[in-house]
């Protein structure tokens, strides 16, 4: 027995999901390719399909497949993040998503087709652009100069490069706290929280890259600006478009880019939807925990979002690398993976119905561990009974 666990603690770990990380390039490849399907086969209906795989099988095939629970050992992990397959995983979306986006518009901005396909083939290049925003996601938070340029690169197609800066030093720092406007709030609706979040994005990552210029003694209006890196490249970009297929892609260009960036919005949405880090002083609050984030293992969600849904160790480890993310015991976890999810906030009343009770019970009845949307907070307490539990414990 003694020398049959030896020989397993000396064998190398193997990750199991090395291969599957290939879909996180086919899946946003898919999703984008509704142009091509369209020219093999000269039938605009087809222009769908990308669009009913991703809203449609994708959360299917979470609930047949169920949830991985399995984590790489520790000691298997410096090895794990070194290997640079997983890094050339990356690397290869990023000129696939940029041919996606620029096939997308040139195909819509030449051919006659009727509005529902040119709807499909905004979605579904929206889509593919949103796996981009992801991929922009899990680079910009490496240390290495090529993954924080490729970062950059692959958010500038829809105009969302100030991602970069906004995500890395602003989220991660005011996640699940009033201060973050990309933290969803206990009775806001998805379309009230697109409202705040987006502009609130924008300002304040200009807000964080200003106040750092202005240590460093360079100026706002340069080069120096990462908000103004990747939005020159996206100026190039869509330029270079209308100069080439003239003003009618602009809607086009506009439409993918919107969806798109809606697709980080409602990732945005779901993760940390009603919870709340304690405040310990005004203003000042306890440290990011996995239990301030929801997290999904879905398994193919998670094979084709580089691990995105295991956003509670992200959360608590931003610099880990996709492949190493691991699964907690008794953490937030949403009913389905991110696709699913999607469907369910697009519906306030289905999404109310499912996630507010499991916020209230998350919490524990602990008012002061939600993040109640502003004037829905007393309605909320008495359905859920929370103020009658409150006075409760007082007495």
């Amino acid at each position: 027995m003694n020398t049959l666990t030896a020989a397993a603690q000396a064998a190398p770990y193997r990750d199991r999901k090395r291969y599957a990380w290939i879909l996180s390039i086919l899946v946003p490849a898919f999703a984008g390719s509704g142009a091509l399907l369209v020219m093999w086969t000269g039938d605009p209906r087809v222009a769908w399909l990308p669009v009913l795989v991703n809203y449609g099988l994708i959360p299917v095939l979470d609930l047949i497949m169920g949830e991985d629970l399995s984590n790489p050992p520790e000691s298997a992990v410096p090895a794990l993040e070194a290997d640079k397959y997983y890094r050339y995983v990356t690397y290869a979306s990023v000129p696939i998503l940029w041919l996606s986006f620029i096939i997308s518009v040139w195909f819509l901005a030449t051919h006659e087709m009727p509005w529902h396909a040119q709807l499909a083939l905004v979605l579904s290049a929206g889509v593919a652009s949103g796996f981009g925003i992801n991929l922009g996601h899990e680079l910009g938070h490496k240390n290495t100069a090529v993954e924080r340029w490729l970062a950059k690169v692959i958010l500038a197609p829809t105009g969302y490069g100030h991602f970069f800066i906004e995500h890395n030093r602003g989220h991660h720092r005011d996640v699940a706290t009033p201060a973050d406007p990309a933290s969803s709030r206990m009775g806001e609706t998805i379309y009230t929280f697109v409202l705040r979040e987006m502009p609130g994005a924008l300002r304040r990552a200009w807000r964080i890259e200003k106040d750092r210029l202005g240590r460093t003694g360079q100026p706002v209006w340069s080069l120096h600006n990462e908000v103004l890196q990747p939005a020159a490249i996206t100026a190039v970009l869509w330029t270079v478009m209308l100069v080439w297929l003239g003003w009618g892609a602009l809607p086009f260009i506009v439409g993918i880019a919107f969806w798109a960036n809606f697709q980080l919005s409602s990732a945005n949405y779901i993760e940390h939807y009603g919870l709340l880090r304690k405040e310990r002083a005004p203003g000042r609050y306890e440290v990011c925990q996995p239990h301030h984030s929801w997290n999904s293992n879905h398994i193919f969600s998670n094979w084709v979002t580089f691990h995105l849904q295991r956003h509670s160790d992200h959360h608590a480890h931003p610099t880990r690398r996709y492949q190493s993310l691991r699964h907690f015991e008794n953490l937030p976890q949403l009913p389905n993976g991110y696709f699913g999810m999607f469907l369910a906030c697009y519906l306030p009343p289905f999404w109310f119905w499912l996630m507010d009770r499991r916020v209230v019970e998350l919490a524990q009845g602990d008012v002061s561990r939600i993040h109640f949307q502003p004037g829905q907070q007393a309605r909320l307490m008495r359905k859920f009974g929370l103020q009658a539990a409150a006075d409760g414990a007082r007495q």
